[in-house]
């Protein structure tokens, strides 16, 4: 059954509740680790350098789960693979809460789940991309339930990042140490990764029902995803471009963008958390406007002429001559920056096949991580060699190319 209601969109099933409310939880994990990140293994006494070198295994790490998700996949059931990265996730927030050295540290990076972006780039997103298109009847209600997912995620990563400031409070008015309450969120991390867990459980189990009750003819087919067949030339393409962006993005991840503010303009760990707060408050509004964006305009249209004057404000801030003006232009490009990834997730899943939609999900955000994992490391060093305004003209300059050859060659696709 497929119903309407203020958390999901008509045409839905509602067992795709289930699944928004694990994207909220893992977005708020995710919003205040990208901030804590840089902190706390500084912390530990680790150097720039080095955070940005944990930021790339962590994407890296993301990259090749992807990839075998894509690849190997369809040999196991979706709801197995789920629960191990929901496990997975668990383990991740023991490790970094009970480690204190680099190369044990950087293991555990490379095979968790830990997020230093602003984005979902883990292996989670192919998982939940797949179930949530099969959750939608047709395009606008596919369009307009990745944007609810987006907002989802959004919404509890600003909220997550404003969270980031609790280890300065507590040691302020509690009077313990900071560095104790930075490993106690990652004790959190891992009990939300549990939540998480028994979320999936919920849907798994709700799914078989709402299609079953419905006489889906595929209620008892529902694990068994394809590999890439029909749709591999298109995905093949869409993965090269998504490179470029994810390239791009990868040079100014959360983590490298706290420590531009750090470095840039001394900001301090509570007003960094409140900024991302602010910036991802707007960025989750924006992404309200994707649909009717998207019906009006379309969904490579709504991707591009949004996103192209997004990177041209992050350029605008690499130059900025105070805290202020850099954040004015920081916050003018939260605005707009985010409104393409409801209608980037549509894109893909409306242009292949229902059985290839977790194999292109797959190797379509593989290159957010691949690409991306490039990028903390050349950013963190450009900030160590003192050239802070580097990351932020390369990224922007990048994904205006990105913007640019997607709209070349996409813009006219048809969609269902």
């Amino acid at each position: 059954m497929r119903t309407s209601s203020w958390w999901l969109p008509a045409g839905v099933e509602p067992a795709a509740g289930w699944l928004l409310a694990s994207r909220m939880l893992r977005g708020f994990a995710d919003g205040y680790v990208a901030v804590l990140l840089p902190a706390y293994l500084r912390a530990l006494g680790l150097s720039v350098v080095d955070v940005g070198v944990i930021s790339t295994l962590t994407l890296a790490g993301s990259a090749a789960a992807t990839i075998a998700v894509g690849a190997l996949g369809h040999r196991f059931p979706a709801a197995r693979l789920m629960l191990a990265a929901a496990w997975t996730m668990v383990a991740t927030g023991l490790g970094f809460a009970g480690l204190h050295a680099f190369w044990p540290l950087a293991l555990v990076a490379f095979v968790g789940t830990l997020n230093p972006s602003s984005g979902d780039v883990s292996v989670f997103l192919p998982l939940e991309h797949a179930r949530l298109a099969r959750a939608a009847v047709d395009s606008r209600a596919r369009t307009a339930l990745f944007s609810r997912y987006a907002l989802a995620g959004g919404l509890s990563a600003a909220i997550g990042a404003l969270a980031s400031a609790w280890p300065a409070w507590w040691s302020a008015h509690v009077g313990g140490a900071p560095f104790d309450a930075m490993r106690a969120m990652f004790v959190l991390y891992a009990l939300i990764g549990g939540v998480v867990a028994l979320l999936y459980r919920q849907f798994i189990a709700h799914e078989h029902r709402d299609r079953a009750a419905a006489g889906d003819a595929s209620a008892t087919n529902l694990d068994a995803p394809q590999p890439l067949g029909a749709s591999r030339g298109i995905v093949v393409r869409l993965a090269g471009l998504f490179c470029i962006d994810s390239f791009a993005g990868g040079l100014l991840v959360n983590s490298i963008m706290a420590l531009w503010l750090f470095q840039r303009f001394g900001l301090s760990l509570a007003h960094t958390g409140q900024f991302f707060f602010a910036s991802g408050l707007m960025m989750t509004a924006s992404q309200l406007l994707a649909p009717p964006l998207a019906r009006r305009f379309g969904l490579v249209n709504t991707m591009t002429f949004t996103h192209i004057p997004a990177s041209l404000f992050l350029i605008a801030a690499s130059f900025a001559p105070t805290l202020t003006v850099a954040l004015a232009c920081l916050l003018l490009r939260a605005v707009l920056s985010s409104m393409d990834v409801p209608a980037r997730n549509a894109f893909v899943m409306a242009v292949v096949t229902p059985p290839e939609r977790a194999a292109a999900a797959s190797f379509t955000a593989v290159p957010r991580s691949l690409a991306s994992a490039l990028g903390p490391t050349i950013g963190a060093s450009l900030l160590a060699s003192g050239i802070l305004a580097a990351p932020l003209v390369a990224c922007g300059a990048l994904k205006i190319t990105y913007d640019l050859l997607l709209l070349a060659a996409f813009r006219r696709h048809p969609v269902d």
